[in-house]
């Protein structure tokens, strides 16, 4: 890698690693593997079985239940993340905190088909959310741990399979024929436990200290410092972006197609977002390798973002199905290649790796916060100016995302 200049280097006792200490394949497939697993555990239960249970104990009154639920799950996710990758991060040790994890949030996860009141049902979804992101927390800082900034770029592409396995798992469940609809929890919580499991088992990383060793007292500490937090600033800032965006298509994509082409059914949009998802996993696994060979981790986030805003802009001005269809594909693709990239590259901006996992954890507000945000801004703008003002909207912090990113550190946009 090309060194950096001396007032902007990280000082470490430790070098960074290079290409000469690279991370075995096996775990890292593995990991990705935990990782999927972990999008298995939340994903179907929050977009179908909830709203299902909350039907059938609500009745009428559900919409009003799912958007506590939603709310008060948000808020717990975002502190217990923060919390439990502190822990892990005090504690010295991933492993446990995963077992310990996975082991209570798949009880609590068997515990809802017991449920009887709303009221039983949130505050067992609030001890959900605690315990999943016990699990996955410490999780995601074990990457950090583990992954040279060498193999972040292939590490992106991996976590990509994320999303896809979680919405695989989702169509699975729901699958009358094959999944009775009183065992769906117990079929989850099993293949969750298949997917995160060997990894705790089997996972042997190979020994990184570089990415682990502390800071050390050189002059120039504090200027460096600065400049890694706020490249860490920007990071944050221009996710939160493009997670605003998307999670304002995952909620409402189905009403827009259908406000374009009244006859726009639920499946047409299920195979829409498949396709996606399955078409964007080999597209990160690509842009990732590519980036690990040119050393330049955060020109693909630069090009997604910039590609996300063009996709929506597309979306502002389509009066045809066809054109609707195209504006999304563009946004979904882009979006899907920005989040999971992002995900990996953003372990190597990050100012401390003694705190790597609450810090983590602070970031991982990104992924909450959007929910709070969204529905706000939906209903500010749709009922009156349609939604072409939100995808106009939604672009314009697409833009924003992508000229912070572009105004990114040398030493961080490029080793």
């Amino acid at each position: 890698m090309r060194a950096a200049a001396p007032h902007h280097r990280l000082h470490m006792v430790a070098p960074k690693s290079t290409d000469s200490s690279r991370q075995s394949a096996t775990f890292m497939y593995l990991y990705a593997l935990a990782v999927s697993g972990g999008a298995v555990a939340y994903m179907p239960f929050l977009t179908i079985l909830l709203p299902l249970r909350a039907t059938d104990i609500s009745g009428n009154d559900a919409l009003g239940m799912l958007a506590i639920a939603a709310f008060v799950g948000a808020v717990a996710a975002s502190v217990a993340n923060i919390v439990f990758g502190w822990a892990s991060d005090k504690s010295g040790a991933r492993r446990p905190w995963i077992c310990a994890g996975l082991a209570l949030s798949t009880a609590l996860l068997l515990i809802t088909a017991y449920a009887k009141s709303p009221a039983a049902m949130i505050a067992i979804i609030i001890f959900w959310q605690i315990g999943l992101n016990m699990m996955l927390a410490p999780l995601t800082a074990w990457a950090g741990d583990t992954i040279p900034d060498s193999q972040k770029g292939f590490l992106g592409g991996l976590l990509a399979l994320a999303p896809g396995m979680g919405a695989l798992s989702g169509a699975f469940v729901t699958m009358n024929d094959a999944v009775p609809s009183e065992h769906r929890e117990i079929i989850i919580a099993m293949l969750v436990i298949a997917m995160v499991s060997p990894v705790l088992i089997f996972g042997r990383p190979i020994s990184m200290p570089g990415l682990n060793t502390a800071l050390t007292d050189q002059t120039t500490d504090g200027e460096q410092s600065a400049g890694t937090r706020h490249a860490a600033v920007k990071m944050w800032i221009a996710r939160l972006l493009i997670q605003i965006a998307e999670a304002s298509l995952f909620a409402f994509l189905l009403l827009w197609f259908r406000s374009v082409d009244p006859d726009f059914g639920e499946n047409n949009a299920a195979n829409i977002f498949a396709l996606v998802l399955g078409t964007a996993v080999f597209l990160a696994l690509a842009v990732g390798r590519w980036s690990d060979r040119a050393n330049r981790p955060i020109l693909p986030l630069i090009c997604g973002a910039a590609a996300a805003a063009a996709g929506l802009i597309i979306m502002s001005v389509s009066s045809s199905l066809p054109v609707a269809i195209a504006g999304y594909v563009v946004f979904g693709l882009a979006s899907s290649l920005f989040l999971a990239l992002h995900s990996s590259q953003t372990l190597r901006v990050l100012p401390r790796p003694q705190t790597r996992g609450r810090d983590l954890g602070i970031f991982n507000l990104t992924n909450t916060v959007p929910s709070l945000i969204m529905p706000w801004l939906t209903l500010a703008l749709v009922p009156t100016y349609g939604f072409g003002s939100l995808f106009l909207l939604l672009a314009g912090l697409a833009v924003i995302a992508c000229l912070l990113l572009a105004t990114m550190p040398r030493q961080h946009a490029r080793d």
